[in-house]
């Protein structure tokens, strides 16, 4: 293999790792020298057939000085000029190569320099790519805990919805109760009872005076009529539970018999009212609980009669069962 295949060789070699459009510039600058030196050979199978023709004609002319001394200064000067013109395109064939071997060379410095900024650019690409596919991973992940959260957030909102629709069915039946016993006790309201709403409940509050007499724990025949009137209603509405709570002012009681101290009074005032209710209708007496507060819960804590009379009292609380609410509730 001569010394132009192996350049050519080498050209293609290079060019092989390069982007297209580098290549396609390689390729136009090979035609090109390839062209150049192709009118170099020629020029030189030229200048070496002149050559041979002139080695001919020396010998001719050699044989003619033989024979012809004559003519020897003029074929010596034509034998030189044809040297000088011979040396010149030596010259001329030696530049060529050297100005072919300075191409050949720049060609590999630029092909080295475009391999390596292949393969940084190929490397820094792979990089990306990496990171393409991590930010694709979070990504995916970000989106199956957004879709989780999207899906707990509507049971949420469900479950949220079914209780507003739970406590505002258990408000209505509050007001519902109230209106109903506001409409049994007409004729008590404001006579020693009073009818009150608050944090979701009926309070059916009842002085002493119109159902005990001072001390006492029976329960006197005005205050049995407005307690019937309370037991239908709690009939009617048996989705209801009743606490009655028996209450006494802070003047210390130091009885000798069942009653002993304000305690005492209290738990039994409110057992009283429990028995009347439960025998003036038909209740299940679980739905009752009674309970003595004493002194401890007055309505006001000034030191005088008046706020006295006030605090010796009778409550019936009257609750909406949250059997609904809880069961919602004890599912979440």
């Amino acid at each position: 293999m001569n010394r132009n295949s192996l350049i050519y060789l080498s050209l293609v070699l290079l060019v092989s790792c390069v982007p297209q459009r580098i290549l396609d510039e390689t390729k136009e600058k090979q035609k090109n020298c390839e062209t150049e030196l192709s009118a170099l050979k020629k020029t030189a199978q030229d200048n070496e057939n002149k050559l041979a023709e002139l080695r001919e004609r020396a010998i001719r002319d050699k044989k003619s000085i033989d024979n012809l001394c004559s003519d020897t200064t003029v074929n010596g000067n034509h034998t030189r000029n044809l040297t000088a013109k011979y040396d010149k395109l030596n010259d001329l064939n030696v530049q060529l190569m050297d100005r072919l071997s300075k191409l050949i060379s720049g060609t590999e410095k630029d092909n080295a320099k475009l391999s390596g900024d292949l393969q940084l650019t190929t490397e820094q690409l792979l990089k990306k790519q990496d990171e393409l596919k991590l930010l694709e991973i979070q990504l995916n992940k970000q989106k199956l805990d957004l879709e989780f959260l999207s899906a707990e957030l509507s049971k949420r909102e469900a479950r949220v919805n079914e209780l507003e629709a739970i406590l505002k069915k258990k408000d209505q039946a509050t007001a519902d109760l109230l209106a109903k016993l506001r409409a049994a006790l007409i004729g008590f309201e404001n006579k020693g009872l009073t009818i009150t709403q608050k944090n979701g409940k009926v309070y059916v509050s009842m002085d002493e005076s119109l159902l005990f007499a001072s001390g006492k724990t029976n329960v006197e025949a005005k205050g049995v009529e407005a307690l019937k009137k309370v037991a239908v209603v709690m009939q009617e509405n048996a989705d209801i539970n009743i606490m009655v709570e028996g209450h006494t002012d802070d003047v210390p009681m130091h009885g000798a018999g069942d009653i002993k101290d304000n305690w005492d009074l209290s738990v039994m005032r409110a057992t009283s009212v429990t028995k009347i209710l439960l025998s003036s209708a038909n209740i299940d007496a679980k739905r009752i609980t009674s309970a003595g507060r004493g002194e401890f819960f007055p309505l006001d804590n000034a030191k005088t009669a008046e706020a006295r009379k006030k605090n010796r009292r009778t409550e019936i609380i009257l609750t909406p069962k949250l059997d609904e609410l809880l069961k919602v509730l004890g599912s979440n």
